[in-house]
């Protein structure tokens, strides 16, 4: 173990029963690229926890909840509580990697039931791999709250479906929900034909909706302006984070097509960007504008490149573990640049700048089709969503009736 640690540090580790275990653990962050401070702290509260893990002065494998109630046990302060749940987490990830911590099988009793589903929606109905997830995600959490525990499925009736539906109906938008119910129906139909229940319950209403009822979702351009300029790129992860949101506000990339770019996705030569489109599984081939290679170039000289090349992806982590982002975490730097610059995007996702970027190409004259096939559209219908009405432009093909003029008071003829 070669970590930077105070002397205090050195003498504790040196000094505990458990010096092996927290030599190995310090030499796992090493390689984790834990920075010193954060090796520092996970070992000083890891030697305060290792007595209360070891039995009769040994150490051995643990499971996630003894992890968790012997370092829960440090609740007194709230700043307390987080950084010994931090040290959890990073002493169970080094667990698991030493082959130590103990996994117990988990107690589903729907899980075959839900592995059919699984293989029904993608042998039989064809289903992408991104609609497969949200299915199994609307029934897992249907059996988990939907149902009494221990309720087995055969009993279950209508009005605890609809019961279901209203619970969900309080956390999603109409929008969202229409996927819920259509996800139900057809679980509940392959359910009924499969012999699980004993009549169809699959016959659910749907909230009504209708195209472009929603206000425009595109922001302002100059705001997407101010927020890119409020980015102080000499900060931490600051040159990640405005190539990024550049990416997305003048290419209009999804969060996962950001995260599964990797170093050698820029051709250099050609002066293109090959995007991989996990949702459509394909590939997208954009031209790079002059501006945004000369940003590319700088992001790789001033950050990427001193995170070596043991990760090929373009975007890294700037916390530990070192490693890829995942596309959640597009999202939360969107939100957390809104809220430095105090623009009102906070809560937004990052697919507003999606739609900025749509309306941008329509405001110059780009015809839907070229939009669509920018965004990585398989129809126009889902085109034109991102194409709500842009009342200024309306405003600039307004006409004037011939004949008529307006008068005060009086009939008009």
């Amino acid at each position: 173990m070669t970590l930077d640690l105070r002397a205090s540090t050195r003498e504790l580790v040196s000094r505990s029963p458990y010096h092996q275990e927290l030599v190995e653990f310090g030499a796992w962050l090493e390689a984790q690229h834990y920075s010193a401070l954060a090796g520092d702290l996970h070992l000083r509260r890891l030697a305060f926890i290792l007595p209360r893990l070891a039995c009769d002065g040994h150490l051995g494998g643990y499971s996630a909840d003894q992890l968790e109630a012997a370092f829960g046990a440090e609740h007194a302060l709230r700043s307390r509580f987080h950084g010994f749940a931090g040290t959890r987490r990073a002493y169970q990830r080094f667990l698991s990697a030493s082959g130590r911590l103990r996994v117990g099988p988990p107690e589903d009793r729907f899980g075959e039931l839900r592995q059919g589903y699984a293989r029904y929606n993608i042998e039989l109905r064809g289903l992408s791999v991104s609609s497969c997830y949200q299915h199994a995600h609307t029934v897992a959490d249907f059996l988990a709250r939907g149902l009494r525990p221990g309720q087995p499925l055969g009993s279950l009736s209508r009005v605890e479906v609809e019961r279901y539906i209203l619970l969900r109906s309080k956390e999603l938008s109409r929008h969202s929900l229409q996927h819920t119910v259509a996800h139900l129906r057809a679980f509940l139909r392959y359910a009924h034909d499969r012999g699980h229940l004993p009549s169809r319950l699959d016959g659910l209403d749907t909230p009504r909706t209708y195209r472009g009822e929603l206000p425009p979702r595109a922001v302002p351009w100059p705001m997407v302006q101010v927020l890119l300029a409020s980015i102080d790129r000499r900060s931490k992860a600051g040159w990640r984070d405005y190539c990024i949101l550049h990416l997305v506000a003048h290419y209009g990339l999804r969060p996962s097509e950001v995260v599964a770019l990797r170093l050698d996705s820029i051709d250099w030569d050609t002066e293109v960007l090959h995007v991989y489109q996990p949702k459509t599984s394909t590939e997208l081939v954009l031209p790079l504008a002059q501006p945004t290679l000369k940003l590319l170039r700088s992001y790789l000289r001033h950050d990427r490149l001193w995170h070596g090349d043991v990760h090929r992806e373009l975007f890294l982590r700037a916390r530990c573990p070192h490693g890829p982002l995942q596309r959640y975490a597009i999202g939360e730097l969107l939100e957390k640049r809104a809220r430095e610059a105090r623009l009102p995007l906070f809560g937004h996702t990052v697919y507003r700048l999606r739609h900025t970027f749509a309306m941008r190409l329509l405001t110059r004259g780009v015809g839907v089709k070229a939009i669509g096939d920018v965004l990585g559209h398989r129809s126009l219908e889902s085109t034109c969503t991102y194409l709500r009405l842009d009342l200024a432009m309306l405003r600039g093909v307004a006409l004037r009736v011939p004949g008529v003029s307006a008068r005060t008071g009086g009939r008009h003829a």
